[in-house]
């Protein structure tokens, strides 16, 4: 028997049983088309971080105030954090010569009110810096303008979102606002950006850094954003900024400055371990759909005793029968992977087009993974019935017609 003929035979036993082979190559469907489908989430969601940050540029060092250790042990003694204060920042402005940008950050929530109108919002204190570090565009007004960052000014830039609930369609360049107890002259409204890094870039209000240090009663800096003129520098001018300010902290290394790349690593390596899990939870359906093939074929074997019977007297042996089985096997698998694989990347193109921001697209490896997973199974469960059906005798399957 030629393999034309087996695949033949196969696809015509197939068709005489639709509605249970249906069935089967729908599990096999579903199997792949979760493990596309998670995967390509996994892959989006690894993508999305990445142009995240690479949207701040590639040479960035974020300054921390307090050690992380690196041993998974919580501190339980000692005193707090040493403040990282705008005297930190100038002294790495004048010593750090590699430093290119430097923005600081403090971050707080705040009643922002107009009128009768009042809300809850994020409240970011920065200098003018903060616009190219994290390429703020301005739809109408200005920015923060050019202030020593130890020196308050009572104005703000709204957010989209904070000046349509707060003005609705007016003119706020000029309105006073008030932040809490204080008052602040509104200067400028941002370009929408949405989602960034996961703070709502349209839901935010910046003012002078140290206007917000008075806002929230605080003497220490959130954060402070450093750029550095080339990604090469990057690994020493981390050294740099560490040295400055330990000299300054009586020669204690009591912050944490990571780099972009750190990270991202980080990010990446999370997201990795998500991904494989994600694909290996929807794998175990591939197995469930092979338990499944094993099943049907174990059926087909009882219903279709008297056609082995037959095919035996015919002179087809052993060998032939088994293969005519696993070839039936073998095309519900890869007939139900085909589907699935269809089915997954149209499921990929429709979270493309509902969530742009998330580019889900399944990555080569789980792919071939899915399908060869796939293929593997109906070849593993389809030896058992194929060996069933080579064993009967030619006699006793003729004599149950």
């Amino acid at each position: 028997m030629t393999l034309v003929e087996r695949v033949r035979f196969a696809l015509l036993a197939l068709r005489g049983h639709r509605l249970r082979s249906i069935l089967t190559l729908l599990g096999f469907g579903i199997g792949v088309t979760a493990v596309v489908l998670l995967t390509a989430l996994g892959q989006g969601a690894r993508r999305y971080v990445t142009q995240e940050f690479m949207s701040l540029g590639s040479n960035l060092l974020i300054v921390l105030p307090g050690k992380t250790e690196t041993t998974g042990n919580a501190p339980l003694f000692g005193g707090t954090p040493r403040d990282l204060t705008l005297g930190d920042m100038e002294a790495l402005r004048r010593h750090v010569p590699r430093i290119r940008n430097l923005a600081p950050l403090s971050v707080g929530s705040a009643s922002i009110g107009f009128g009768d109108r009042r809300r809850e919002a994020t409240v970011i204190g920065s200098t003018r810096a903060l616009r190219d570090l994290r390429q703020l565009g301005v739809a109408t007004g200005d920015f923060l303008p050019e202030l020593d960052p130890d020196r308050q000014a009572p104005v703000a830039v709204l957010g989209q979102t904070i000046r349509s609930e707060l003005f609705g369609n007016s003119n706020p360049l000029g309105q006073s606002i008030r932040i809490g107890e204080w008052r602040f002259r509104v200067i400028g409204v941002l370009e929408s950006k949405g989602m960034s890094l996961g703070m709502d870039m349209d839901e935010i209000v910046v003012i002078p850094v140290a206007s917000a240090l008075k806002v929230f009663n605080r003497s220490s800096l959130f954060r402070l954003m450093i750029e550095i003129g080339a990604h090469v520098e990057l690994d020493q001018a981390r050294r740099e900024v560490l040295q400055v300010l330990a000299e300054r902290h009586d020669g204690e290394e009591d912050v944490t400055v990571v780099t972009q790349d750190s990270v991202l690593g980080a990010f990446d390596r999370i997201l990795a371990a998500l991904t494989l899990s994600l694909a290996g939870i929807a794998a175990l359906s591939l197995g469930v759909a092979g338990i499944g093939i094993m099943n049907v074929m174990l059926v087909s074997v009882s219903e279709r005793t008297s056609e082995i019977g037959l095919l035996k007297a015919l002179g087809a042996t052993p060998r032939d029968i088994r293969r005519v089985f696993l070839v039936e096997a073998l095309l519900l698998s890869a007939a139900g992977g085909l589907v699935g694989l269809g089915a997954g990347y149209a499921g990929s193109a429709l979270l493309g087009r509902a969530f742009p921001a998330l580019p889900a697209e399944p990555p080569p490896w789980a792919v071939a993974a899915a399908l060869g997973v796939s293929f593997a199974a109906g070849v593993v469960f389809g030896v058992l019935p194929a060996r069933r059906a080579a064993r009967l005798d030619p006699v006793a399957a003729l004599a149950r017609h």
